[in-house]
């Protein structure tokens, strides 16, 4: 059976975008993996590239690590650990940085994009997927789910992988190379219909609730078409959020009501109404284990015990990986 492998960056706490590009089929497979063949991290290194307040970024993994057990993650099948737990994974960083060309990462779009964003071109960003090819390379992981943006970086850690082996390897595949799965939900648009993102601030959080909930909700672009008026549903940022929400049979009544208009059409305040029901029902019973995870000391203690028994299922995993990699480089000791 293949070997499954996905991370998380807590560069905010975790909105819907995370959680149906993401989380939703991270607990599914959690549950349906060969029990040791599903890995899950909180790509706490990766942050570093955003966020610089110790406090904050604390807050974020815990809120990460919070909203994946209270949805359901089975750790007792998969392996969930915080990234930075694994010291492993920055030593494989470095010896791929060595057989990495500038050209590759050069072309590397997200990059591109974070910077166009505002975001400072830091070295850790420039470098960024190579310590992301570490990530899945340490693992010997099979398969990478990924969103279309992602796609980019699983290629470029195949490349990585293959100029290490063609280096050290003597014909030998000292590092497997993974492919890429696309996500059922390659992209979540966010309220202004770019992809939601907590670097573009334009995403609904998962748990919001209330007047919270309905501040964000209110937040999704719209135009000032009446509800009678026939519209493509495509084109609408309310629905392109509501059908996340909606089985196949749901989403065809909506989508032909819109396209037909008429008397009784749902107009955009109807879909955002829908969006905060359905974030109700889907959320709702998970936000008071949430809250508990976040706030209370116990259960903070039981979130941490979770994340340091995984990196203990990881770790060796990742050691003998590395060891094999440094062996060939001429790093073990007592070579001469």
């Amino acid at each position: 059976m293949p070997r499954f492998l996905s991370g998380i960056q807590p560069t905010s706490s975790p909105h819907i975008g995370n959680y149906f590009g993401a989380i939703a089929q991270h607990v599914e497979a959690s549950r349906r993996a060969p029990r040791g063949e599903a890995f899950f991290f909180i790509a706490d290194l990766h942050a570093l590239n955003q966020i610089h307040d110790p406090a904050l970024l604390a807050k974020n993994v815990r809120s990460v690590a919070a909203s994946y057990l209270s949805m359901g993650l089975d750790v007792e099948n998969a392996i969930f650990f915080r990234q930075s737990d694994i010291p492993e994974v920055t030593e494989l960083t470095w010896l791929l940085a060595t057989c990495t060309g500038m050209g590759l990462l050069e072309r590397a779009h997200s990059y591109k994009d974070k910077t166009a964003k505002g975001i400072a071109p830091s070295v850790g960003l420039f470098t960024y997927p190579v310590l992301m090819a570490a990530d899945i390379l340490i693992y010997d992981a099979d398969v990478v789910p990924v969103g279309k943006d992602q796609v980019q970086h699983i290629e470029m850690t195949q490349d990585m992988a293959g100029h290490f082996n063609a280096r050290y390897g003597a014909g030998a595949a000292l590092l497997k190379k993974p492919t890429w799965q696309l996500s059922r939900t390659p992209k979540v648009p966010g309220v202004d219909g770019e992809k939601m993102s907590s670097s573009y601030g334009n995403f609904i959080g998962m748990f919001e609730e209330g007047n919270a909930l309905k501040k964000s909700v209110n937040r999704i672009v719209s135009d000032s078409r009446a509800p009678a008026e026939p519209k493509n549903p495509d084109e609408l940022i309310p629905f392109q959020i509501l059908e996340l929400f909606l089985d196949d049979g749901e989403r065809a009544t909506w989508r032909a009501r819109i396209e037909a208009g008429g008397e009784g059409a749902p107009g955009y305040g109807d879909m955002k109404k829908e969006i905060m029901a359905r974030m109700d029902a889907l959320f709702g019973p998970a936000r008071a284990r949430y809250r508990a995870f976040m706030e209370d000391d116990a259960a903070h203690a039981e979130l941490e015990s979770v994340l340091r028994a995984g990196a203990e299922r990881a770790r060796p995993i990742a050691r003998g990986v590395l060891e094999r990699c440094k062996a060939a480089c001429g790093l073990t000791r007592g070579n001469a």
